[in-house]
């Protein structure tokens, strides 16, 4: 516990420094060049296509040596894919003030790679302004058959943030994405703050948040309501906080999947606090795959949590594969802290871990989950190879723990 409480500590002061250093990027600077997207022949009508205007008012942005602003106008824009290469020549942050409607092509051959828009290795990025991402995926999610295809086209991230270090994106909306709507890949020390984020509850993989192989990321302040997980934590990923978040619908906030991949790296230091999860599939969940070789998913603290007629509110899954021998993902060190609110199963509480590596050292402290349906017949939690301890509240009453 006492790792967890370090990074709670480290994670507030991250986040004080990062508001310092917003402030200083938000204050008017006449030393600021800005380049404007219609200056380079972009056309706020929504019709007429403006991916080149997007991308060279990128490159002269990028490539100028003093302080930058790309500004994308209040308007509605029609633009395919765009990939903002760095590094960049001037010193950070490079902001980008999105303040229109940006719609994605909805033509699916205009995405040689699956995502809309991609940062790429930049050191200092500042990505706000209260603009709209639209990925316009509701003409596209039919072509979206990963579910029973292995060798599907993945559909495009609205946005994919890779290899940026020191990024902050706030105050951005992004609405029916093709796929994730944000997916934050081998970064470090990024925050998000402030976003909107909304897809059909039917809409097919359109996570909100994905973070994997990244280092002290922080978001908070967000609503998201979408298909898929409205943030989920994959291999790799350390360090990461997450705080008050609004989630439904969706398949609530999860580590994981993880170990589906041969050699995939631990997770270590997910701390999720303060957050509230309305009509959701699932709430809090830890979700693991067989791996080789094993690896470790440690140090996991959820704190403070609100259920509101959530179908399966705390989920330990060793078992997400359709193999017998799951599961190769050690987990251990996970706490379970004041969690209410209300259960629309029969089941509340369901940690299933393997039989060839019991999960170690979980925590359930202070469980207040009540049935949404009077005459449902609430069960106990349920357990299976897991070294648990019990204290506080426990509604659900504990569960006995057994061996699969």
């Amino acid at each position: 516990m006492a790792a967890v409480l370090l990074l709670s500590l480290v994670a507030v002061l991250s986040c004080a420094l990062d508001g310092a250093i917003l402030a200083r990027a938000a204050v008017v600077d006449p030393n600021i060049k800005v380049f404007n997207v219609l200056t380079f022949g972009a056309k706020p009508d929504g019709k007429k296509e403006s991916t080149m205007a997007f991308m060279k008012a990128w490159n002269a942005a990028c490539h100028y040596p003093g302080k930058a602003r790309m500004v994308i106008p209040y308007g509605t824009f029609l633009v395919g894919q765009v990939i903002f290469q760095g590094p960049c020549a001037g010193p950070p942050p490079m902001v980008v003030q999105f303040q229109g409607t940006v719609k994605a092509v909805t033509d699916i051959d205009a995405y040689p790679s699956p995502e809309w828009f991609m940062f790429d290795t930049i050191n200092g990025l500042l990505l706000t302004g209260g603009g709209t991402l639209d990925g316009q995926g509701g003409d596209d999610w039919k072509y979206n058959d990963c579910s029973q295809n292995n060798d599907c086209q993945l559909m495009p991230a609205n946005v994919k943030f890779n290899g940026i270090q020191n990024g902050q994106i706030r105050r951005i909306n992004s609405v029916n994405s093709k796929a994730f709507h944000f997916q934050i890949n081998k970064c470090q020390n990024f925050g998000v703050r402030r976003l909107n984020v909304s897809a059909p509850e039917t809409s097919p993989n359109t996570d909100g948040i994905h973070i994997s192989e990244s280092n002290s990321v922080r978001i908070s302040n967000t609503v998201i309501g979408t298909g898929d997980d409205c943030i989920s934590v994959g291999q790799g990923s350390t360090n990461i906080t997450i705080s008050r978040v609004r989630c439904g619908p969706g398949h609530g906030i999860s580590i994981g999947s993880l170990g589906k991949y041969p050699d995939e790296k631990d997770v270590t230091g997910v701390i999720v606090r303060n957050c509230t999860l309305t009509n959701t599939d699932n709430g809090v969940r830890i979700k693991t795959w067989p791996g080789s070789p094993p690896s470790l998913a440690k140090g996991f603290l959820f704190e403070d949590i609100i259920m509101e007629n959530v179908r399966n509110p705390i989920i330990i899954n060793q078992q997400y594969c359709a193999s017998s021998s799951c599961s190769t993902k050690e987990v251990t060190d996970v706490h379970f802290r004041d969690i209410r609110g209300t259960s629309a199963s029969k089941v509340a509480v369901n940690i299933a871990c393997s039989s060839a590596l019991p999960c170690q050292n979980i925590e359930l402290f202070n469980i207040n989950l009540q049935s949404t349906t009077p005459n449902l017949l609430f069960q106990p939690s349920t357990c299976s190879n897991v070294k648990l301890g019990f204290s506080g509240i426990q509604i659900p009453p504990p569960c006995v723990v057994s061996k699969s």
